[in-house]
């Protein structure tokens, strides 16, 4: 670090220190691998203790991150997820600056694959002891930061190059001792450029008994040898040497709706099975046309942008190409859909229902969906497009609860106007109702309290329009929630006992459970704690039949707080109680140490400090647990003040 970006030490004396370091260049050219290294070594130096944050933006993506999005991520990196993530952006925004001002130790932020200075300006930390490193193809002139210009190699680093990948596979490869002038000129024909040099070097290892000369000839005689940079040709005879299996396979991935996918959506694209979709990608990887990149659970696989634009023109260029990729294009949306189908099935599968199918656990469902989740929002969008617009409905149907889960509300307001905008066009008013009625409940989850009850509306009268009863009850509950959130709890309790009335015509006892509790939280919110007590209860003898014990310890949480609100401190406490049994049942801990806190309230209104305290330090605990920092504090804090 201190031989490539000195001007980022932060214990460097300067009169003007510079916060913000952006590094510009080609695609490929080594800006992601330079800035990674570069933030290895200053850790390893020490020169940033309070630890590296990392945000790939995707910029020359059709759908690149935005800051909002990116800040997300960033508190992610600091530790704060789910229910810890404020509901709002402007909260978001809020809580990332005031954890960047409270931490006294240096911070290095990586902000890679950035098109647009609007993608990282409002990140940008407002001191000056954290330092910023920026990667983007074009030059970022209209940041405030320290320029710097990432070229292609020298000529000797180039040839060296070259002659270091042949040796690494194979030390007995002396072609490029006895070639030296061809691999000269086969550096130049890559314009020295790393990514192309990496590509050609995998070509000489794969034509192990071929001359380097041979390759320089193929090279030589491709059309526009500048073209594309001079990538192009490059590209054109690596795809050449493919055998058609890899050559097919890379202009499918190259149609993908992301640019990293799991091996079962390549094999879906593919039409092939997995095993051998795998062997296929492997070889692929060899050649240096697609990155392997290791998971937790696997592996997944990434083409560089460049790569991908070659394998699109390619399909672009051929009318039978085209019809090819439109085929791979519906069998990967129908994949999505029949997986996020499952996967939903499985994040909402209670005793008694069918066991869903592809996931075992609710685990493995969220991990699958984690992973595809780029691929799952972008291919939503194809929408757009009519003969696939029924199948993207569907499939947004199946993401709205995980997006939710996952508090994902930018993509799920994403994937919602999508498919409400292709149901509009295609006359599907059930499946354009369902859009507005998950769009609301993003909207409520983002703040935005009066455009959810527009929404909730809409879906209202599209529901009612058709006769769907059971529908139209869940959204006159949405529609409550959406009220409670404005303020207008008499509208509030109006919209839960419409919906109350429904569930029990139609005979739906657990979703007749949650408007009973909906209802008592709007009572609540009016001053009304008897007959809150009285909904509660109600909700919780309901869900108890059903047998959905997470939702039931909700349930007895939000009792219990009616009862303390009601003075009924006892009754509160066993409440919270039942509460903490189900959210640990679930590994549920930021619920686990809400509830303790209630408890140690309800401890601390019965005059019992002792207990109040070692709830306290529970709560700290569980909070902790959860990975909510704030929050442990506060409980510690308060367990301190009972000292």
């Amino acid at each position: 670090m201190a031989r490539l970006f000195p001007v980022l030490d932060p214990a460097a004396e300067s009169d003007l220190p510079v916060v913000i370091c952006a590094v510009s260049g080609l695609g490929g050219i080594g800006k992601t691998s330079l800035a990674l290294c570069a933030a290895h070594q200053a850790v390893r130096d020490g020169w940033f203790p309070g630890g590296t944050l990392f945000v790939d933006f995707r910029g020359y993506d059709e759908d690149p991150v935005t800051a909002d999005q990116a800040v997300v991520a960033l508190l992610d990196g600091m530790g704060v997820r789910g229910a810890d993530l404020p509901q709002t952006v402007a909260g978001q925004y809020g809580l990332y600056r005031r954890l960047l001002g409270e931490e006294g130790r240096s911070m290095l932020l990586l902000l890679d694959n950035v098109s647009d200075p609007e993608q990282v300006r409002p990140l940008i930390p407002g001191t000056d002891h954290h330092r910023v490193l920026v990667t983007s193809r074009d030059r970022l002139t209209e940041l405030d930061a320290q320029l710097i210009d990432l070229d292609v190699l020298k000529p000797e680093d180039a040839t060296d190059l070259i002659s270091r990948s042949l040796r690494l596979s194979d030390r007995g490869d002396d072609r490029a001792t006895r070639e030296p002038e061809a691999v000269s000129e086969l550096a130049t024909l890559c314009g020295h450029h790393p990514l192309a040099l990496r590509i050609t070097a995998g070509m000489l290892r794969k034509r192990r008994h071929r001359s380097v000369a041979s390759l320089v000839k193929e090279l030589r005689g491709a059309e526009d040898v500048t073209a594309a940079v001079g990538l192009r040709p490059l590209f054109e005879a690596a795809y050449r040497q493919l055998p058609s299996e890899q050559a097919r396979l890379l202009r499918l991935l190259a149609l993908a709706p992301a640019a990293e996918v799991g091996g079962e959506t390549a094999a879906a694209m593919a039409d092939l099975s997995v095993g051998r979709t795998f062997d296929l990608l492997e070889e692929l990887a060899a050649a240096h046309l697609v990155t392997p990149v290791p998971t937790g659970a696997g592996v997944r696989w990434r083409l560089h942008d460049l790569v991908r634009a070659f394998g699109a023109g390619v399909v672009q260029g051929d009318t039978g190409l085209r019809d090819e990729g439109e085929a791979a294009r519906e069998r990967v949306l129908e994949f999505y859909h029949r997986w996020a189908d499952a996967a939903d099935d499985r994040l909402q599968w209670l005793p008694g229902m069918p066991e869903p199918e592809l996931f075992a656990d609710r685990p493995g469902a969220l991990a699958w969906l984690d992973g595809e989740r780029a691929g799952l929002v972008a291919v939503v969008q194809w929408a757009r497009e009519e003969r696939y617009g029924d199948t993207a409905i569907r499939l947004s149907q199946c993401l709205a609860h995980y997006l939710d889960w996952r508090r994902a509300f930018d993509d799920e307001i994403t994937v919602c106007a999508a498919a409400r905008e292709a149901a509009h066009r295609a006359g599907n008013r059930v499946g354009e109702a369902i859009a507005w009625n998950n769009l609301g409940n993003a909207l409520r989850q983002t703040g935005r309290a009066e455009e959810a009850i527009d929404a909730h509306t809409r879906a209202r009268d599209l529901f009612q329009a058709a006769g769907d009863r059971p529908r139209e009850a869940t959204v006159w509950g949405n529609l409550g929630s959406a009220l409670r959130e404005a303020g207008r709890a008499r509208e509030a309790i109006d919209a839960h006992t419409r919906a109350r009335d429904l569930f029990q015509t139609v005979g739906d006892r657990h979703r007749e459970a949650m408007a009973w509790d909906h209802l008592g939280l709007a009572l609540q919110q009016a001053g009304r704690a008897g007959q809150a007590i009285d909904a509660h209860t109600r909700a919780r003898d309901l869900i108890q039949i059903v047998g959905d014990r997470h939702r039931e310890a909700s349930l007895w949480n939000n009792l219990g707080v009616a009862l303390r609100d009601a003075g009924r401190v006892d009754e509160a406490i066993e409440a919270y109680e039942k509460a903490l049994e189900g959210y640990r049942e679930f590994d549920d801990w930021y619920r686990t140490g809400n509830s303790l806190s209630n408890l140690a309230l309800a401890h601390q209104q019965a005059a019992r400090p002792a207990e109040a305290r070692i709830h306290y330090l529970q709560s700290a605990d569980a909070y902790t647990r959860a990975n909510a920092p704030t929050e442990a504090a506060t409980a510690q804090s308060r367990a301190d003040s009972l000292t």
